[in-house]
């Protein structure tokens, strides 16, 4: 007697994984975050990250779904397996995918959260005034273009 076949009932292909690279959230017109997203790039540990830019639809639909405004962004997002951070713990998140001595930004999590985040707020209400706004997205470079989620017309 021969093994039975799966043929009649084959195995469906497994389910595709989702993305394990965490997600980084940011306002692709504001100069300081573009030059938050370069300083990553120039200091992660290994070249992990997504970088999504909020005018995007992906980050429209990401914004909306932690109850951040696209239109007016008030936080970036770090996601990372799941774990959504925020504000200042999103900072703290970020630092752990750095190198030394910038994933030492760890430490500012023995100052209480309110505080972390009352001074994140200040410069989020304040950057464009400080930093400046573009007028388009962030356009990053081709070695780095594959980990970008941008709005349609770049």
């Amino acid at each position: 007697m021969s093994a039975p076949s799966n043929i009649a009932n084959p195995t469906p292909p497994p389910a595709r994984a989702p993305s394990l690279a965490p997600v980084y959230l940011f306002d692709g017109v504001c100069v300081l975050c573009s030059a938050a997203v370069a300083f990553t790039l120039r200091h992660e540990r290994t070249p992990r990250l997504r970088f999504v830019a909020i005018q995007s639809a992906e980050g429209r639909t990401l914004a909306h779904d932690h109850a951040i405004d696209p239109d007016n962004p008030h936080s970036f997002l770090y996601i990372d397996q799941g774990v959504v951070a925020q504000q200042s713990d999103g900072v703290i998140a970020l630092c752990r995918d750095l190198r030394w001595p910038w994933r030492a930004g760890v430490a500012l999590t023995i100052v209480p959260r309110p505080v972390r985040d009352w001074l994140y707020d200040r410069v989020a209400l304040n950057r464009y005034a400080w930093f400046g706004k573009r007028d388009t997205c962030l356009v990053p470079d081709a070695a780095t273009r594959a980990r970008f989620v941008l709005p349609d017309a770049l």
